[in-house]
């Protein structure tokens, strides 16, 4: 009985890392076309970070943090969640879900890059192969004229690009710092904060603030999905399957995410699925498949 509930809960949390994520960039998709980006993440944030606090006090676990831990927080929120996170929001006004998700798709290859261009980690052969496969398929994918055309969408593409270079410092710079040691609480920590300083973007850009009672269905759905499941519930299966499943394993998320994606962009927003797009998006995701294929990378999940 213990195996069967095991596997039960492998292939639940599997479905939370494939589908609920890889939905995430349609569901942000439908938020932003009503509300405001900055305003949108920090609700999103703040009202994940304060559900997971209540969790974590019902369970009895510490939520003590030191000052040079708060500082690394912040910083952590700021790389992840409120550039990385908030920027690609507002960014998908101007470009496709399933785009904004391939695009995303190449935090792997930025990665690898700032690993040896800060660390001076030698890349290899195969990783090589991975990266130009990557560089390949993002252009074929960025060079497409009905894109090109498109208002805002160079600045979209190139602004999701920047968004994925701060995910992927996070990425590295969270692999250093001195962090809550527990996962949880330190998730809630960095929405908390980064649902603040949002927040105070949002003011500072003078975006218009909605109230939910005031949202379309569509949008308090979204919304509702992005804070419990998009949020809470997938973070807690990542970090399940990190401990019962090989880190390879886990990785194979960034290869199925874009995939769904571009089926849900296409099948609910009617998003354009060119022939150009899905070579570009095999070409780039076996570039991915070379980089994190048997290697150890701790990459932290792009863009939920």
């Amino acid at each position: 009985m213990r195996i069967y509930k095991k596997t039960f809960l492998i292939v639940i949390s599997f479905f939370a890392i494939y589908v609920i994520w890889g939905s995430t960039y349609l569901l942000n998709k439908i938020a932003v076309a009503e509300l405001a980006p900055f305003f949108l993440a920090s609700i999103r944030f703040l009202t994940s970070g304060i559900l997971i606090f209540i969790i974590a006090m019902a369970m009895g676990v510490s939520l003590k943090l030191t000052k040079h831990q708060l500082l690394n927080v912040i910083i952590t929120a700021f790389l992840f969640l409120v550039y990385g996170n908030g920027v690609f929001v507002w960014s998908l006004r101007f470009v496709d879900s399933g785009f904004g998700a391939l695009e995303a798709a190449t935090q792997p290859l930025f990665v690898l890059v700032l690993m040896w261009l800060i660390d001076g980690k030698k890349i290899q052969a195969k990783s090589l192969i991975g990266i130009i496969l990557g560089l390949i398929g993002m252009c074929m994918l960025v060079s497409q004229e009905e894109l090109l055309i498109k208002e805002g969408s160079l600045l979209g593409m190139f602004m999701i690009l920047t968004c994925v270079l701060s995910w992927s410092y996070g990425s590295i710079f969270v692999s250093k710092a001195n962090l809550p040691t527990n996962y949880f609480v330190s998730t809630g920590y960095q929405m908390i904060a980064a649902g603040i300083m949002l927040a105070i973007s949002s003011l500072l850009f003078n975006e218009k603030w909605v109230s939910p009672f005031n949202w379309s269905e569509p949008v308090v759905w979204s919304m509702s999905f992005l804070i419990v499941f998009g949020g809470i519930a997938a973070f807690t299966a990542f970090n399940y399957l990190l401990k019962v499943v090989s880190t390879e394993k886990v990785a194979t998320s960034a290869y199925v995410n874009p995939v769904i994606a571009l089926l849900l962009g296409w099948y609910v927003l009617d998003e354009k699925l060119t022939l150009q797009s899905i070579v570009a998006a095999i070409v780039l995701l076996t570039g991915v498949y070379f980089i994190t294929s048997k290697r150890k990378l701790k990459i932290r999940p792009f863009g939920r």
